[in-house]
């Protein structure tokens, strides 16, 4: 569940900053697609890096080791 949810919450973030930029920095066509592939391309990277740590957090490699007086 916290998986899907916070992937629709990146995915409503990139569509309001997609909007911000298309609003905010109207300069063109060429300008525009540029700004919308800057906005996307930011927006998959931040989501793939929090996928990642999360994901890597629920089957770990390294598994602690108990002392012997825990």
């Amino acid at each position: 569940m916290g998986f899907i949810l916070t992937t629709l919450i990146f995915l409503v973030i990139g569509i309001i900053a997609c909007f911000c930029a298309r609003i905010c920095c109207n300069k063109g066509p060429s300008a525009n697609l540029f700004h919308l592939t800057l906005v996307i391309t930011a927006t998959v990277c931040c989501w793939m890096m929090w996928a990642i740590v999360y994901l890597a957090q629920m089957n770990p490699l390294i598994v602690p080791i108990l002392s012997e007086g825990e």
